[in-house]
């Protein structure tokens, strides 16, 4: 990374500059970064609920009504 750093009358880091393609890059990956993360957040969400339906079906949990789901959201 081409950094360059403005420092203050001390010689203190106060900032960071980056050429423009490169604050891009940075930009683009963390979209994909958040992407990633909330795809993991529903296929673990998504396998919870086929646990859940799979303990129903075999009777080992109660079936919630759809008021007392809906409160839980």
């Amino acid at each position: 990374m081409n950094l360059r750093y403005i420092t203050d009358t001390k010689g203190h880091r106060s900032a960071v500059q980056l050429p423009m393609k490169e604050w891009e890059q940075i930009q683009k990956d963390l979209d994909e970064l958040e992407r990633l993360r909330n795809k993991k957040i529903f296929l673990t969400e998504l396998a919870e609920a086929v646990e859940e339906m799979k303990l129903i079906k075999e009777g080992k949990k109660q079936v919630r009504n759809a008021e007392d789901f809906l409160n839980e959201l």
